[in-house]
């Protein structure tokens, strides 16, 4: 028995063998997309000034998120078959550093595994004014903010600056008033102030 479908425009054949047995060729396609997992804070990888603390995420599948697990347990998800999986652990470091395995499973069985290594970090990061300009009312500032991880931002008067995130960062902003409040961030969280005049 034979049997002819026409879809815009390409011919396709699809031979019986028996019934109920289609030709590999004209089976449904398998899923091979394997779900994706994603870490969103803390902000630029695994760093924290304390030794416990929430690392958050979600898995990605476009069939749908099946399970995950942090270290062989289970985490529960919000609806597990969604395409999207929010998730949260809390971490307890002994020492300096640690390494979690996040593993994600879709409806279909496909894995990926994530291992994010972490660590504890309480070295504040340093910033050096190195030129400051006054015109009139404006202020002119340029200066550099190192860390021994990362410098994750740089804040002049509330706004935050354009940088390329690394252990060394150059800045320069234009702001107004008698000083100008400079603040940076390392990817741990740490933080230091300097007012500029």
């Amino acid at each position: 028995m034979r049997r002819v479908l026409h879809r815009s425009g390409i011919l396709t054949v699809c031979a019986l063998l028996a019934p109920g047995a289609l030709l590999a060729s004209c089976a449904a396609r398998s899923d091979t997309f394997k779900p994706r997992i994603v870490v969103t804070n803390p902000d630029g990888g695994g760093a924290s000034t304390t030794r416990s603390f929430v690392v958050s995420g979600y898995v990605l599948d476009d069939q749908g998120v099946k399970s995950l697990e942090v270290q062989g347990v289970n985490v529960p998800l919000e609806a597990a078959g969604e395409k999207i999986q929010p998730f949260s652990f809390r971490t307890l470091i002994q020492g300096a550093s640690a390494s979690y395995t996040i593993r994600a499973t879709d409806v279909s069985g496909n894995t990926s595994t994530l291992n994010l290594p972490v660590r504890v970090d309480t070295v504040m990061p340093t910033v050096k004014i190195t030129r400051l300009e006054r015109d009139g009312p404006n202020l002119r500032i340029s200066g550099v903010a190192t860390d021994d991880q990362r410098v994750a931002q740089v804040i002049v008067d509330g706004n935050r600056l354009n940088i390329t995130p690394g252990t060394r960062a150059e800045f320069y902003a234009e702001t107004s008033g008698q000083y100008a409040d400079v603040q940076v961030r390392d990817a741990a969280g740490n933080t230091v102030k300097l007012r500029a005049q």
